[in-house]
């Protein structure tokens, strides 16, 4: 790994900055303007796709800790390789990928839900004025599954945050560059090479994704950004672009 690089000291750089402005209290506005919202959510805003990269959970020291190192340990190399520009590229290429499934997924949950609440007689905008009014409506737990309407509601209220989705790119790519690097779990101490260690990750939240578990985390945003870095991996590879630099 080696000593930091460019890129990814500045990422890490501005990434902390953001954690203690929200800890000094500005947590509620940075949250409102730059997360990830629901689009039909008022707080929306296209840039969020960027700017959620850099914001983490204000409550969870751990969230902001394990992305930082992931990006050191696994970006390092890459970017030594690639150089800064095209590390960068890839980094929020990979980032935007997991925050556009994430909302793909969160289109899904949604429509379910909104399915089955229309069906009481009320029209889909006051449906979205009961949501961004932040009201409880227990009525809607008796015309579907509580699960579907926890996600339909958590769909539309719970904003994404946290450089993960850009992260799980980064691992792809390492696995990619250095299959036969050997990584170990936390909670299972035995070397596995990078090439089956990064897929065993990806199964991992694809399983907690499908299941009906709230695990608070935004397991589709973590496959979107892994299938963004796995098909520019597998392009640039196919073109014999993977090994070329960009100028920094």
């Amino acid at each position: 790994m080696g000593s930091i690089t460019e890129g990814i000291k500045h990422l890490i750089i501005i990434n902390v900055i953001f954690f203690v402005a929200g800890i000094s209290g500005l947590a509620d506005t940075l949250y409102e303007y730059l997360a990830l919202w629901f689009p039909l959510h008022p707080n929306f805003g296209v840039w969020q796709l960027f700017t959620h990269m850099f914001l983490h959970s204000f409550t969870d020291v751990m969230h902001i800790l394990f992305n930082m190192l992931g990006l050191w340990m696994f970006g390092s190399p890459l970017e030594r390789m690639w150089g800064r520009n095209k590390f960068l590229f890839f980094y929020f290429s990979a980032g935007i990928g997991a925050g556009l499934l994430h909302i793909a997924t969160n289109y899904y949950f949604f429509d379910q839900g909104l399915e089955a609440v229309l069906t009481s007689g009320i029209t889909k905008q006051e449906v979205i004025d009961v949501l961004a009014s932040g009201r409880d409506s227990p009525d809607w737990y008796k015309l579907a599954s509580q699960a579907t309407i926890d996600k339909f509601m958590g769909a539309f209220n719970s904003p994404a945050v946290g450089a993960s989705g850009a992260v799980y790119g980064i691992l792809v790519a390492f696995a990619f560059s250095f299959p036969n690097a050997e990584l170990m779990m936390l909670f299972l101490p035995i070397p596995i090479k990078a090439k089956y260690f990064v897929p065993l990750l990806i199964a991992g939240d694809l399983v907690f994704g499908l299941s009906n578990a709230n695990t608070g985390i935004a397991h589709f945003a973590h496959i979107g950004g892994a299938l963004i870095g796995f098909i520019m991996m597998w392009y640039w590879k196919k073109n014999q672009f993977n090994n070329n630099r960009w100028d920094r």
